[in-house]
């Protein structure tokens, strides 16, 4: 299955773009503690827990840039928790791309994830595990939006 990514953050970067995730309205650039090691964004047509989208991760050698909308393929989901709530990231690469989810990748996010909120006194960030394709697609098609 495949699905719309809309990227708010570049690799690389330490701006993290905020938008409106409904309008995709920009709002306002604040910089974070760690520069993002992947492209981040959301999928499109989703909600979840938090009200916002579903959040993606998109692994790629290509460079993304903010704003742009791609098609990408779930290859895993990283278990997030935020401040003790559920907010799990899709792990995808974009449609007729492969790449595998090496070690060395799940370390990156991991160390991302822990540090990304370090200038943020009361906020906290932690990663449980890492699941398949199958887990992350089926994470989406639970916060699908209905038309």
């Amino acid at each position: 299955m495949t699905y719309q990514v809309f990227i708010e953050n570049e690799a690389g970067s330490d701006q993290k773009n905020l938008y409106n995730e409904k309008t995709l309205e920009y709002r306002k650039t604040v910089t974070v503690s760690l520069p993002y090691p992947v492209a981040y964004g959301f999928v499109l047509n989703t909600t979840s827990g938090d009200g916002d989208n579903v959040d993606c991760f998109v692994l790629t050698k290509h460079e993304l840039k903010t704003g742009d909308i791609i098609e990408v393929t779930p290859i895993g989901l990283m278990e997030q928790l935020e401040d003790g709530d559920i907010d799990h990231n899709i792990l995808a690469v974009p449609t007729g791309e492969t790449m595998d989810l090496t070690s060395e990748t799940k370390e990156q996010l991991r160390t991302f994830v822990k540090g990304v909120f370090a200038h943020l006194p009361n906020k906290h960030t932690d990663v449980g595990r890492f699941l398949d394709a199958e887990a992350a697609i089926e994470m989406i098609e639970q916060h699908r939006d209905t038309q």
